[in-house]
Parts: C-alpha cells; structure tokens; sequence
C-alpha cells in the first residue's frame, strides 16, 4: 500500500473545493472553523509544493489523490 500525501480531512476539504464549495461552506460540512480548512488547504499545498488552490487541485488530480 502505498503512503497517502494528504491526511483524510485534507482530501476531504480538497474534494469539497473541487465541488464548488467556499471555505465558510467547507467548514459548516465538516464542523470545523474556517481557519482551520484555510490551515488544512495551507498545509497539503505545501505537502505538494504548489503555490495556489488550483495548481494543488492539479497535482492532486494527476497524482489519481483526487476524483472529479
């Protein structure tokens, strides 16, 4: 089995912005704080080594971590 890059919550905010979803909305889904999904975004770009959302959401993609 190979080792995941994000934790379970990073995919599952990174899953909720692919559909469309604001940081406010992803928190209210996951009953987290919006800072801490801008931290779970924060901290699995940096896993990836990416600058934005959308180029995370493409190394994810490419990397078969997300479905569309």
């Amino acid at each position: 089995m190979r080792k995941e890059i994000l934790t379970k919550r990073e995919k599952e905010v990174f899953e909720l912005l692919v559909k469309n979803k604001t940081t406010k909305e992803i928190a209210d889904i996951l009953s987290i704080s919006e800072k801490t999904v801008r931290n779970h975004i924060s901290n699995a770009m940096q896993k990836l080594g990416v600058k934005g959302r959308a180029q995370a959401v493409v190394e994810l993609l490419k990397l078969g971590e997300l479905k569309i």
